[in-house]
């Protein structure tokens, strides 16, 4: 498995609400938000299409960053962390990308162990969405 999902059980005013909800959460586990791709409005803009709110949030725990690129400068290229806020009918759906799948490719021991401590980072702000 490659991702694991939160439904938001707190009633959001609107979907940017709900997504700073997220990025509230990923800041008190000591994560930050490195990036933020608001795929609906490419779409729209790129394609003219109505596609639901979604929003892919690139967290980053600087510290485990540069554990992972010290052991391996181009295992950057399995960084940062991807988190998805999206819409699915009346809902809100939180998905994190499990850092475990994508940081095992590097084949790597010593990275394997980072991938664990961003695991557990990220399974605490699943639960705190929760």
């Amino acid at each position: 498995m490659y991702a694991f999902s939160v439904e938001l059980k707190q009633p959001f005013k609107d979907f940017d609400n709900a997504v700073e909800k997220v990025k509230e959460c990923l800041m008190a586990e000591k994560m930050g938000v490195v990036s933020e791709v608001n795929v609906s409005g490419i779409l729209r803009a790129k394609m003219a299409l109505d596609y639901p709110n979604y929003r892919i949030l690139g967290a980053c725990v600087p510290a485990l960053a540069k554990r992972v690129l010290d052991i391996d400068p181009e295992s950057g290229a399995l960084l940062p962390c991807n988190v998805i806020v999206r819409e699915e009918g009346d809902i809100v759906m939180v998905t994190f990308m499990d850092p475990r799948a994508v940081l095992n490719m590097a084949n790597d021991p010593d990275i394997d162990r980072v991938a664990e401590d961003a695991m557990k980072m990220l399974e605490a702000v699943k639960a705190r969405l929760g």
